[in-house]
């Protein structure tokens, strides 16, 4: 019974982020409101117990997950043979980019930090 209290407290939050993301035109995806309303709400232990026994049945199937993942792949592997390096390529170089630009981001974000001063 926990389990599907849970899955039906996971589907009210995403429906509530998501009307809360439309209503609000919030630049944000409702899903990602409402996990945000889901870390609110995981402070109250009856609704931890109820979340915490659904995760456990979806964890334990999260191979399932990837099935439609391996389709998309075997129905495009044409497009891949052909375009694949270029892909990979693009891959790499964005998420160089990407780790290069929260680095940049960091140092100037965070402030300096005075540095060791050698007394000899």
């Amino acid at each position: 019974m926990h389990g599907l209290q849970g899955l039906s407290l996971l589907l009210l939050m995403q429906a509530l982020g998501e009307g809360l993301a439309r209503l609000l035109t919030l630049p944000l995806p409702g899903p990602v409101v409402g996990m945000a309303l889901l870390l609110l709400a995981l402070r109250w232990p009856w609704v931890q117990a109820r979340v915490a026994a659904v995760a456990t049945f979806l964890l334990s199937h999260l191979s399932l997950l990837f099935v439609p993942v391996g389709v998309g792949v075997v129905s495009y592997l044409p497009l891949l043979q052909a375009h694949g390096w270029r892909m990979l390529l693009v891959l790499v170089l964005s998420t160089w980019l990407g780790l290069l630009a929260t680095a940049m981001a960091l140092r100037a974000l965070l402030p300096n930090q005075p540095t060791a001063q050698r007394h000899d």
